[in-house]
């Protein structure tokens, strides 16, 4: 019995004894944990414990610790920079350069026309089928039929078949019929303090908008300052294609804040803020609205007058599509029962022969061809010079 007492007493030492041992471990970890919080507690005060630097590596006696990524500041977007201002090439001398193009067009017109004059047989039905052909040219009757009977006299007065005299007398009688000594001055020039105002009106489709951007490179390149004014409220992107052609070459656009906003409104501030910014010119672009809608025909009135309280307006500019032949007379002639048309812009000249519509709209309106587009490039639009485009007409 004695002995079985001294074995428990044995059993109960060694348990006591690795029951502490156990316990040790973890208590040390506990009192390191509180230490790497701020405080360690030492046997004669406290030691304070700076946190680890960045990267190091805390020596706690416990290995190494995790190492803390460093976040690099993010770089906010930068803002795309603005597009670079073009200085386009000046007016002079482009209609002489876009002349090869016009040819090339016109070829068919000219060589049909100076085939026939200049052949051994010059009878009725060969008259008849030149006449035809400028009536296919969009001449109009009136003029083809007064240039057959003119060219039929000097022809048989002359007595010669040669290309290049009979050249020179079909050259001679269409210069005569597209009239050189028409003004066709652009009036852009400002007057004192107030900018020259220039509408452009014409219907959907004819390149009305594209005609206000190029006519913005015309005047910049001769060193005019322009500011462009988006009065085309009904169309969505008009404004916007306005602003591209204007953002290229330096020109400012003034348009509406909305869709469907007042045009009359639209074109007053323009002018009200080219005469405060001093620019020389304000070209307003109108809603390509249908001449067979009097209420927008009435409108397009209304813009004028409300323009004219600033001043006069200089040019009045009606653009029209020369592949549209006798439907663009039409169109003409309402225009100018309702604005007083200055001048007529040719666009598309250079996809087709029909160069005639130039001979028929001013017999028509009275009104001086001004400017012709001749491609689809920003410098394609030239003012007209009479001779040159001849001269391409007969090749």
């Amino acid at each position: 019995m004695e002995t079985l007492f001294i074995i428990l007493g044995i059993v109960f030492v060694a348990v006591v004894a690795g029951g502490g041992a156990l316990l040790a471990p973890r208590r040390r970890r506990s009192r390191l944990g509180q230490g790497t919080a701020g405080q360690v507690q030492g046997g004669t005060g406290t030691d304070t414990i700076a946190p680890p630097a960045t990267g190091a590596t805390a020596d706690t006696g416990l290995g190494e610790a995790p190492s803390v990524p460093t976040l690099e500041p993010v770089a906010e977007p930068s803002a795309p920079p603005p597009p670079a201002v073009e200085r386009p090439p000046p007016s002079a001398g482009r209609m002489v350069r876009l002349r090869g193009r016009l040819a090339r067009s016109q070829t068919a017109f000219g060589s049909a026309l100076l085939g026939l004059l200049s052949s051994g047989k010059l009878d009725d039905e060969t008259w008849d089928e030149i006449e035809e052909i400028l009536i296919t040219a969009d001449m109009g009757a009136g003029p083809a039929t007064a240039l057959v009977d003119r060219l039929r006299t000097e022809v048989k007065v002359a007595g010669t078949r040669d290309m290049g005299s009979v050249r020179e007398l079909l050259r001679s009688d269409l210069l005569e019929l597209v009239n050189p000594d028409l003004d066709r001055t652009l009036h852009t020039e400002p007057h004192g303090d107030r900018p020259a105002v220039v509408l452009v009106v014409g219907v959907n489709g004819t390149g009305k908008t594209t005609t206000c951007g190029k006519l913005a490179r015309v005047l910049i390149g001769d060193g005019q300052t322009v500011l462009l004014g988006a009065a085309d409220t009904f169309r969505a992107a008009a404004a916007d294609q306005l602003e591209t052609w204007g953002s290229r070459v330096g020109a400012t656009v003034v348009r509406a804040d909305r869709d469907g906003a007042d045009p009359a409104s639209v074109a007053f501030e323009a002018v009200s803020a080219g005469i405060a910014g001093g620019v020389d010119t304000v070209i307003v672009d109108t809603a390509g609205r249908l001449h067979t809608k009097t209420g927008l025909m009435d409108e397009l009135g209304k813009i004028k007058r409300v323009i004219a309280k600033h001043g006069t307006v200089d040019e009045v500019l009606l653009v029209l599509d020369a592949t549209t032949g006798q439907n663009g007379l039409r169109q003409a002639r309402v225009f100018a029962e309702v604005v007083d048309i200055s001048g007529i812009v040719l666009t598309k000249l250079d996809g087709t022969a029909k160069g005639g519509i130039v001979i028929a709209v001013q017999r028509e309106l009275g009104v001086p061809v001004k400017l012709v587009g001749l491609g689809e490039g920003p410098d394609d639009l030239a003012l007209f010079d009479p001779e040159t485009f001849v001269d391409a007409l007969v090749g």
